[in-house]
């Protein structure tokens, strides 16, 4: 299926090229024609993780490649839902080139993945793996609203507004949006942890092993879980629930790859060169 792999990666860099452009040139129709291009990017890589599913009954995410593959799917997913939401259409500056360098950078590795066993297969790991994808990937798009919030905070405290000024949409709308984003990837992680520990004690007979991905999973959720009972109860909004979605990001991608490269654990094989 590199033939399908290649065409998401076009899709992706020619969305990107169109998204930079509406940036500059702010025609409606450059933003509408990225849009398409990343629909047609998350199609194509939809078909390849169906058609992997269908063959090998299993999630297609045993090694580096894939995950990242995959990665690049949720996160152009979830922005796509978010933008038929929100209708937040610069975001589409930040989740379009991320998705492309996510796409070429698994274009670099190793596409054989692993022989899977039958520790690989069941519906609680297909729920596991979709809801953390799904909800990491939105938890992205918040750091990306975060961004986006301070760039705008910073042109409407400049004299001269300078370029984003106009480009960018309000900070309350950054603020909701972001907000919104956190909610949903906080309760698509929490299911996934859920199902996680369903299924390891299904196929090891605990819930909770204190494996380091275990850990580390449990200290993004405990940081995205203080994040909201801030805004919550004492009214953390604007910059400083940015800075935090951003710093989330930070921690969040540190589990997601940075301990199944430096720390391994029972994750490992899933991102193995």
């Amino acid at each position: 299926m590199q033939i399908v792999f290649a065409a998401a990666v076009l899709f992706y860099m020619i969305s990107t090229v169109t998204y930079f452009a509406y940036l500059f040139l702010q025609r409606d129709l450059l933003q509408k024609i990225g849009c398409i291009l990343l629909v047609a990017g998350f199609s194509v890589q939809t078909i390849d993780i169906l058609v992997a599913f269908a063959t090998t009954g299993h999630m297609p995410v045993n090694n580096l490649h894939e995950t990242l593959s995959m990665t690049a799917w949720a996160l152009v997913g979830a922005f796509l839902a978010l933008n038929f939401k929100f209708r937040l259409k610069i975001l589409g500056i930040y989740a379009s080139p991320l998705a492309l360098f996510i796409v070429l950078a698994a274009g670099q590795l190793p596409s054989e993945p692993l022989q899977p066993d039958n520790l690989l297969k069941g519906a609680w790991l297909v729920i596991h793996i979709f809801t953390i994808f799904t909800g990491d990937a939105m938890l992205a798009l918040a750091a990306g609203c975060g961004l986006l919030y301070l760039i705008q905070e910073r042109s409407i405290k400049s004299k001269s507004r300078g370029f984003f000024f106009k480009r960018l949409p309000s900070l309350d709308l950054l603020d909701t949006t972001g907000y919104a984003c956190i909610v949903s990837g906080f309760a698509l992680l929490t299911m996934g942890l859920i199902s996680g520990m369903i299924y390891a004690k299904i196929i090891w007979g605990h819930f909770w092993q204190w494996d380091v991905k275990e850990v580390w999973s449990a200290v993004t959720w405990i940081f995205y879980a203080v994040l909201l009972h801030e805004r919550l109860a004492v009214g953390w909004r604007g910059r400083r629930a940015a800075i935090m979605a951003i710093l989330g990001f930070g921690v969040m991608l540190f589990t997601f790859l940075g301990v199944n490269l430096l720390l391994k654990g029972h994750h490992a094989p899933f991102t193995r060169f």
